[in-house]
């Protein structure tokens, strides 16, 4: 059969693509492939920006976070430096068990035909793709962080990875209501997270870059070292079956998006902040914005025009964030660095919400932020 547009994994990039798509041209033919039966798990700290939801909401997505309680702290600390301040607006803390199957559940509601394919290959010629037995006009990769579908149209690219472990626990009472992270001193950038699912568990997890290792990547009797290191109790008691690691493709200086029909989205374009891991609202951004590009490509009667337009978009809403958590994640190699940032967020409640927005949204380093730096920075290199 031919579609008008194939989509490669029914996570949040997939499904917000065939929303994307659906939501501008509602009798579009989308077929959403995914080698998994929903609902399933994904090894994710399940934090929920705002933005994920304001993002949902222009393609008509609403009542994701139903029955799910907004976390409203957020603590940070490295060593005896810490601040702990209420956020400008709540996150959510979502098992992706449940909020995939809720966005593929609205995808199929709005018209996208869901089926369990593993996809091995992508072949494009002149006229379309083929893929999984299946002809498209336009594709979506956003088959994460392996994806097929990237290998097959850019090949294997370098890109810097960390690698995350994560399990559920109780929730200890220091934790609740509150997303807290804890950032290693075994080696730059790391941390410990501990996020309050609000339903009595809790998303406990240690993660690290790699490549600057020496002797290989950390095993996982360190990382569970790490974790109980700085955050006492938190590999006590998990559920069991709950303890994964995950590799995360982390977004670098410039995002790269090739010309033709062929488009890549969250995970899959290599798109993780690389100074807080985060990556949901990423792909629920990027998803969107390759299901509209793909539409108005078809309405034009130019599938290879897909590309070009998607990656003006992306480059338009992301660009200069890239940049700036780029560089952010660069200096928070720097332990002082990251102290200087946590002081700077204890001084000022404003420069405490830049950092967030830098972290969760499209955020940057403003003149405000850089300046608590550079005063933290200053005063700790005074006698």
């Amino acid at each position: 059969m031919s579609w008008d547009l194939v989509v490669v994994g029914a996570g949040p990039a997939g499904s917000a693509a065939a929303l994307g798509a659906l939501s501008a041209e509602p009798g579009l033919r989308v077929l959403l492939l995914d080698r998994a039966d929903f609902p399933r798990d994904k090894v994710c700290g399940d934090g929920i920006a705002p933005h994920v939801f304001e993002a949902l909401a222009g393609a008509g997505v609403t009542g994701v976070a139903d029955g799910w309680t907004p976390m409203r702290r957020l603590e940070l600390a490295l060593g005896d430096a810490s601040v702990a301040r209420p956020l400008a607006r709540p996150v959510w803390v979502i098992p992706r068990e449940v909020f995939d199957a809720r966005l593929v559940e609205r995808a199929v509601a709005a018209g996208a035909t869901l089926r369990r394919t593993k996809v091995d290959g992508v072949a494009v010629d002149g006229a379309g793709v083929d893929l999984a037995g299946e002809r498209a006009e336009v594709v979506v990769g956003a088959d994460g962080a392996h994806s097929v579908v990237r290998r097959a149209l850019a090949g294997d690219r370098p890109q810097r990875r960390a690698l995350a472990l994560r399990g559920y626990v109780p929730t200890r009472p220091q934790w609740e209501g509150a997303q807290v992270i804890r950032y290693g001193e075994r080696r730059q950038p790391s941390y410990a997270w501990a996020f309050d699912r609000g339903d009595g568990l809790t998303n406990v997890g240690y993660g690290e870059l790699l490549g600057t290792e020496r002797g290989g990547p950390p095993t996982r009797a360190v990382m569970t070292e790490e974790l109980e290191r700085l955050l006492p109790g938190a590999s006590e008691d998990g559920v069991p079956g709950s303890w994964k690691a995950h590799h995360l493709p982390l977004s670098g200086w410039r995002w790269r998006q090739p010309d033709g029909r062929v488009l890549l989205a969250g995970d899959a374009s290599g798109l993780v902040n690389p100074m807080t891991g985060e990556g949901i609202y990423y792909a629920v951004a990027t998803g969107l914005a390759a299901g509209r590009a793909a539409v108005t490509a078809l309405r034009e009667g130019d599938a290879g025009a897909a590309g070009a337009a998607y990656r003006r978009d992306v480059r338009r809403l992301l660009g200069t964030h890239l940049k700036h958590t780029a560089t952010a994640a660069r200096l928070s190699g720097v332990p002082r660095v990251v102290v200087a940032g946590i002081e700077a967020a204890r001084r000022d409640p404003h420069a405490f919400d830049d950092l967030v927005e830098l972290g969760l949204g499209r955020g940057r380093i403003t003149t405000r932020l850089a300046g608590g730096l550079l005063t933290g920075l200053a005063n700790r290199s005074r006698p």
